[in-house]
């Protein structure tokens, strides 16, 4: 890897301002893509690690970039969502990966084309296709993560290939930036110049493509007994108007229904569909007649005729919808052996024989048709790439290569694993063209060197491919039992079935554009992906879990879309979960730093908000509270939002219960915090003391239900208190609403009526009751039950509804949170509606504040507080109070920034030295005479850790008072600080110190070379004081 200059890094952090990274961590998360090679075989690649990572925002930017780099000689190697297995985004001669990820607008839009920015996805494209009532003509297998541009660089095929072939047949024009900086147009027959080059002869910008009128394709599934029988299937549907021809072969349906389920809260989430271990083709096509008779009618007939039957079309549409979760297979290695294909069409059954004779490992194959003439072969063999067994069972995909080239086939692509194919891939006139154009277009060779026109690879893999027939018995032994084989053991530390899940992982990016923490960063290490990819590499010794990794595990916001997305079903976010306790309990890492405060708050007050207990039924309705009984079957429990900031929504909730005549109890000052802060902070040993608390509250009040107003507390109680009382051995007797739920029969029966409220709103699902709960409908009801109010959903709503932002992100980097929730908040927007309606206090907290922080004039309403004024109620929001508290917070999360924490003990450099044991203050004078205090610097990294703890008492009167000047705190926390700071602290300076040392390294020892001086002018009695490490404080003048 070459290594740029400070004076190139500079120029590129000056030029691409907070759109670069330099890091090591980050440069790693670049340099591979979804596929796993032997580890006999990485070596010949050298270091794929690039030198740096820019994110352009124009082409105007990359056409800079690219003559910049032109100039100075460094490669540039373009990635889209890397979703490919051929080695086309790696920069295996250093340089700079240019990440497309923030050029993804599309530019133009009409009837039968659009114009997009090459970085777009192809389910964020159609996904604004379908604001026009358009949608794409074929779109490929890895459609909701791969990239416009990715798909032209490398080409291919997909979903509608049967009907319009080639994805380059799709493409009108494209541009692209050369090698010099220039940038030029292509369409018609030079496109060919761009299509499957992987980016060695331009960086292509933007891409127009075809599109069609949206429309939903009907769908068939038909089994086949063998693969003659599917060969004569596919090869009697000429003349029929399919859209659409794919399949897959009994391998693959074998291990699908192997593959273990997608799960929720531990159960599985839908009930299993068992497929028949056959030839199974999917046929996609849209309604109308065709000729004599329908089209579906024609297909059963060709079905028929072939030997083949229809089967249910409830099978049929659970198969369309899984259509792009192939890799769910991957599970069961966890890791897969690869190869991909062309074939002819008429060629198929004797392949797929052929392949059958010679893989005698299990090859899952799934086939693509174009065109009606050939046949795309995907093909996977579940292996683990920790044993040496997988070196030798990766020569099966040359098996699977030769295999097609025997009959007229060839492989799929270059890249740089392929590349000794081009010739086949591309023709020999072809590939002469690329390389004429790329020695005018590109004369210092920057543009993703090493790919396509030859590359280190490529004799290894000619030579390999030579040999393999007498490599293939030996890959044929080297087998592995398929299946989910999670060990009892921790596998260097990490609970074994996370090591297993981080190998199973694909990459296949699914969950990365919809991810909060990447989106809010934009940087691959945030997203779920970047972190499995972090654990791999922890696990093979090349990553160390510091302060830095658990970080980006801690700030996860826990919304779950990523379980939702991904495309193997991984419990992602309970892994996360589980990695904060590893960390922060087990391993005695540091958790984000507000927890601790809350932390002690909880310990002391029963709340995170550090109020004092007895504020905690304040909120309580003057005329509900005669109302609210000792004890009774329904209990309400409040939270501590909602009874200490945002009170408007708990008075609102019982009104409402109040007036649905449903009888409730409240513990009152008893109620303690739901817990789930301390849970996602990693102090389970905390959160399981408040599970007993309030499991033993509730049930001295008689409840056989709890109804909740916060989703993070009906989460806890519906959800984990259930796990945790089984684990702790307690009794476990409630039912758990939210109280939209129990508001349904009285609104449903009339008794709770609204008044007519001619107002627009939108809703936003909390991720706490939606994915996590599945709770979407009983709030809508409730919306839907007030005269004269129109609810407009946005774009992405229920199970696909963004995240907030909150709280995770909001406590610890708030400009990031800010970020997250001004996408919800433009979403919002979008809708024209009066008002965002949510039912979630910590969301309502994070919108308002993100609404105030973007400039954005979006008003927050409650649920609850909205349903009680329209029963006629006079209901004052508390949007001041939470403007007031946030200022709290943000100015303490600001504080415990290492940078800002150096500023205060810097400020307390006096006391600190006062603090300092005797032999310290000694020694620091005698340096100080010496002129030795600058040879000292090396010493505090060591003494400060040993130190700090008994010095804090001492200090902590004078940090008290400078964090108060710092922090605008209301009265009942300031007096509340001389017991909550020491305790946080005490968690948090072991931590903090190794960061904050070498800030405040080199003021201290100015200070303390400042003090001597003083000191050698002091009179004898004090000089005398002072080498007894009894110093007096400078004065805040001679500080």
């Amino acid at each position: 890897m070459r290594k740029l200059q400070v004076a190139q890094i500079r120029h590129l952090e000056e030029r691409f301002a907070g759109r670069t990274s330099f890091s090591p961590r980050e440069r790693r998360q670049y340099s591979h893509d979804v596929g796993a090679l032997p580890g006999l075989i990485k070596p010949l690649l050298g270091c794929t690690q690039p030198a740096g990572v820019v994110q352009p925002v124009s082409e105007e930017e990359l056409a800079e970039l690219a003559l910049w780099a032109s100039a100075e000689g460094i490669a540039l190697v373009p990635r889209g969502k890397s979703t490919s297995g051929y080695g086309g985004v790696l920069p295996v001669r250093g340089g700079i990966v240019v990440d497309f990820v923030r050029l993804t607008e599309e530019l133009e839009i009409r009837q039968d084309r659009v114009t997009v920015q090459a970085g777009i996805s192809w389910k964020k494209l159609d996904e604004r296709l379908a604001g026009e009532q358009l949608t794409l003509c074929l779109y490929p297998s890895s459609y909701p993560s791969s990239t416009v541009g990715g798909w032209l660089a490398q080409g291919g095929a997909g979903f509608g290939s049967w009907k319009h072939g080639w994805f380059a047949e799709n493409v009108i024009s494209a541009r692209a930036v050369l090698g010099d900086g220039s940038v030029r147009d292509f369409q018609g027959e030079e496109l060919r110049l761009l299509s499957e080059a992987e980016g060695i002869t331009g960086l292509v910008t933007q891409v127009t493509l075809r599109v069609r009128p949206a429309a939903e394709p009907e769908v068939r599934l038909a089994a086949f007994d063998s693969a003659g029988e599917l060969g004569r299937f596919l090869s009697s549907l000429e003349g029929l108007e399919l859209w659409s021809v794919s399949f897959t072969n009994p391998t693959m349906a074998r291990l699908a229904n192997q593959a273990p389920p997608r799960t929720h809260h531990g159960h599985p989430v839908h009930e299993r569909v068992l497929l028949p271990e056959s030839y199974l083709a999917t046929i996609a096509f849209f309604p109308g007649s065709n000729g004599q008779g329908s089209t579906a009618e024609k297909l059963a007939a060709r079905v028929a005729a072939a030997g083949g039957r229809l089967l249910e079309q409830a099978l049929a549409g659970h198969e369309w919808a899984e259509r792009f979760n192939i890799m769910r297979v991957k599970r069961l290695g966890p890791s897969l052996v690869p190869a991909e294909v062309v074939v002819p069409l008429a060629g198929l059954p004797a392949v797929l024989e052929d392949l059958a004779r010679r893989v005698r490992q299990p090859l899952a194959l799934e086939g693509m048709g174009v065109s009606g003439r050939e046949v795309v072969l995907l093909g996977f063999i579940p292996h683990d790439q920790r044993t040496f067994g997988f070196n030798l069972a990766f020569a099966l995909s040359l098996t699977v290569t030769n295999t097609a080239k025997r009959h007229g086939g060839r492989a799929y692509a270059t890249g740089l694993y392929f590349a000794s194919e081009a010739k086949n891939v591309l023709g020999p006139e072809r590939l002469a063209e690329l390389a004429a154009f790329k020695a005018q277009a590109d004369p210092r060779g920057i543009l993703n060197p090493g790919k396509v026109l030859g590359s280190r690879l490529a004799p290894f893999m000619g030579l390999a491919s030579r040999f393999e027939p007498l490599l293939r018995p030996l890959a044929n032994l080297a087998r592995i039992r398929a299946g989910e084989r999670i060990g009892k053991r921790p596998v260097k530390g990490i609970p074994a079935e996370t090591a297993w899940y981080a190998y199973a992982c694909s990459g296949c990016g699914y969950c990365v554009d919809e991810c909060d923490q990447y989106y809010g960063r934009m940087w691959e290490s945030q997203s779920p992906r970047g972190k499995w990819f972090f654990l791999r590499e922890l696990l093979e010794g090349r990553e160390r879990l510091d302060q830095q990794a658990v970080d980006t595990f801690l700030v996860c916001t826990t919304c779950e879309m990523c379980n939702v997305l991904c495309s193997e079903g991984l419990p992602i976010e309970p892994t996360w979960m589980g990695m904060r306790n590893l960390t922060v309990e087990k391993r005695k890492q540091m958790t984000i730093p507000a927890f601790e405060i809350m932390s002690a708050s909880l310990d002391d007050n029963l709340n995170i908000w550090a109020n004092y207990r007895q504020e905690r039924d304040a909120w309580v309705p003057e005329e509900v509270r005669p109302s609210i009984k000792e004890s009774a079957d329904t209990l309400y429990f409040a939270g501590c939002t909602a009874s200490l900031v945002e009170k408007d929504i708990a008075r609102s909730a019982v009104r409402l219960l109040h007036d649905a005549g449903i009888e409730f109890a409240y513990m009152g000052q008893d109620e303690a915090c739901c817990g789930i802060p301390m849970l996602v902070a990693g102090k389970w040993e905390q959160f399981g003391q408040v599970v007993k608390h309030n499991l033993a509250e509730a049930a001295k009040r008689g409840a056989k239900k709890v109804v909740t107003s916060c989703p993070a507390c009906w989460l806890s109680w519906a959800h984990v208190y259930k796990e945790w009382a089984e684990k702790l051995g307690i009794p476990y007797e409630v039912e758990v609403q939210h109280y939209s739920e129990a508001l349904a029969p009285a609104v449903a029966s009339g008794k709770l009526a609204f008044q007519h409220t001619p107002k627009s709103v939108t809703w936003h699902d909390s991720c706490h009751i939606g994915r996590a709960g599945g709770v979407y409908e009983p709030p809508r009801e409730l919306i839907k039950a007030i005269p004269g109010v129109q609810l407009r959903e946005m774009e992405h709503n229920r199970e696909q509804a963004h995240c907030c932002g909150s709280v995770l992100s909001l406590i610890s980097e708030p400009e990031v949170a800010h970020r997250i929730g001004k996408v919800k908040l433009d979403e919002a927007v979008a809708t024209g509606a009066d008002e965002l309606l949510s039912l979630c206090p910590c969301c309502q907290f994070q919108l308002r504040v993100s609404a105030e922080k973007n400039g954005m004039p979006v008003k927050v309403t409650d649920l609850a507080t909205f349903l009680a004024k329209a029963r006629g109620y006079q209901v004052e929001e508390d949007l001041p109070k939470v403007l007031d508290s946030w200022a709290t917070f943000e100015a303490m999360i600001a504080l415990m920034k290492p940078r800002n924490m150096a500023g205060l003990m810097e400020e307390l450099f006096p006391e600190l030295v006062e603090a300092m044991p005797r032999w310290m203050g000694k020694m620091m004078c005698l340096a100080g005479r010496l002129g030795l205090l600058p040879a000292m610097k090396g010493m505090f990294p060591i003494v400060f850790p040993l130190l700090m703890p008994g010095m804090m008492p001492k200090v902590m009167p004078a940090m008290l008072r400078a964090v108060a000047r710092r922090v605008p705190m209301p009265d009942y926390m300031k007096e509340q600080m001389p017991d909550l700071m020491p305790r946080a602290m005490g968690n948090l300076m072991p931590h903090l110190l190794p960061q904050m040392v070498p800030l405040i390294a080199q003021p201290l020892v100015d200070y303390l070379v400042q003090r001597c001086r003083q000191h050698r002018r002091k009179p004898a009695r004090v000089q005398g004081a002072m080498v007894a490490g009894e110093a007096p404080a400078l004065e805040a003048g001679e500080a």
